[in-house]
């Protein structure tokens, strides 16, 4: 024991051969080290591939969920998105899962992508014991676009395009629409009465007992008759009425008239009654009937509709897409169909049409007006199956009652908006 003392006290005291034992005990973990960064580098790499696969997964499903002709094939978009983006980890991945969830207050108003990838690496496993798994998840929200259509329309761009005040009563499931783009586009006022299905502007809308329908800053609503043209009838034609008393009437013929004022119980024959100047007045206290007419506006031409109380009965219907066949009108067919008035659009802009109206008014199609303002008054009370009106500007005012029973889809289109789709987690 003495000579193994001296042994390992003789070693002590030697330098000769350190350096070449601290490398070799330093190899390993230097070796060992420059794997392991290796192997996070590898990790590092899966993580982004990953990342960016369920990221698009999660925005092409959620696009899809926003568009009601694709909403059924959110999944397989999803799927198809992450592949398209996998490659590096395709071996190793899992499928991905996709579901809806909550977001925000909503109710399944969003997307969740995620998706693993496990993989043994040498030097990692050698410390670890087993494999590595990486995750990523992605959540995108979404809400979907509309297709908005309307029945009563304002055209102008700024400022009030539509006024409901006092008391009056409007029923109007077709919808409400402005594309004025500033504050106010539409007001409601809080005593007016006003039930539809949705109220929609390109600027605000200030309608409180509204908020369930309220549509605010939709860029995009337009006028889609804007580059239409009104059809024109040149054949010179006067109002006459004929008989005595209380069996003087009226029996007209398409063509144009200068101003039309109703003065007896007048019948419209079947076609296109331009009014050229003056006034196109059925107010007063006779029935009018008028099936499959026009009445085109031009020269300052304005219109008061209605009468002087429940008196007489109006009972107009616009011209349909037959009757423009075999005429030089075949082409518009289609848009010139139901417009029941038709105002040139340099018609003395800013005039007012009168609405009165009566109970026994039965006026169907759409009054297209887009240089002036109607008034629909105090005393006007219509009923209507399909009564569109698309204005300038539109005011209904006073105890008006305006009721029109014209589905949602056949009302005239407005517009869209465009749906909303973010990443949010």
């Amino acid at each position: 024991m003495r000579a193994v003392r001296k042994l390992c006290k003789a070693l002590t005291r030697s330098r000769t051969g350190n350096a070449t034992m601290l490398v070799a005990m330093g190899v390993p973990a230097l070796i060992g080290g420059a794997g392991f960064a290796v192997d996070t580098a590898q990790w590092y790499m899966w993580q982004r591939e990953l990342q960016h696969a369920v990221d698009q997964a999660a925005y092409a499903g959620a696009w899809a969920l926003a568009r009601e002709d694709s909403e059924g094939y959110y999944e397989k978009r999803a799927l198809q998105e992450y592949g398209a983006n996998i490659s590096k980890t395709d071996d190793f991945d899992t499928t991905p899962t996709v579901q809806l969830a909550d977001y925000a207050g909503g109710t399944d108003n969003s997307l969740i992508v995620s998706s693993t990838a496990t993989r043994t690496l040498p030097f990692s496993s050698f410390l670890t014991g087993g494999s590595t798994t990486i995750r990523a998840t992605a959540q995108a929200s979404f809400a979907e676009g509309y297709d908005f259509n309307a029945c009563l329309t304002s055209l102008k761009t700024t400022g009030t395009g539509t006024m409901i005040g006092g008391s009056a009563k409007v029923r109007a499931a077709c919808g409400l629409a402005a594309l004025s783009c500033s504050e106010d586009a539409i007001t409601i006022d809080g005593n007016a009465d006003v039930l539809t299905d949705v109220i929609v502007a390109c600027g605000t809308i200030d309608a409180e007992d509204n908020d369930d329908v309220i549509v605010e800053n939709v860029r995009g609503l337009e006028d889609i008759y804007a580059d239409l043209e009104p059809p024109t009838n040149d054949t010179p034609r006067t109002y006459n009425c004929t008989g005595k008393g209380k069996n003087k009437q009226a029996s007209l013929l398409p063509g144009t008239y200068s101003g039309l004022v109703v003065k007896c119980t007048t019948t419209l024959s079947s076609g296109i009654y331009v009014i050229d100047g003056g006034t196109l007045d059925l107010t007063g206290n006779f029935d009018v009937t008028g099936s499959g007419v026009m009445f085109v506006l031009r020269n300052g031409a304005h219109v008061k509709l209605g009468g002087s109380g429940n008196g007489n009965s109006l009972n107009l219907t616009p011209m349909s897409a037959s009757d423009f066949i075999g005429t030089a009108y075949e082409s518009q067919a289609d848009q010139l169909s139901d417009i029941l008035i038709f105002e040139e659009r340099d018609n003395d802009p800013g005039q007012d049409h009168i609405f009165n109206g009566n109970s026994n008014s039965i006026i169907e199609g759409l009054i297209y007006l887009p240089s002036g303002n109607i008034r629909i008054n105090g005393t006007a009370d219509v009923v209507a199956q399909c009564l569109q009106i698309s204005a300038y500007s539109i005011d209904i005012r006073g105890g008006a009652f305006l009721e029109t029973l014209c589905p949602t889809k056949d009302a005239t289109k407005v517009g869209s908006s465009t749906p909303d789709v973010r990443l949010v987690g």
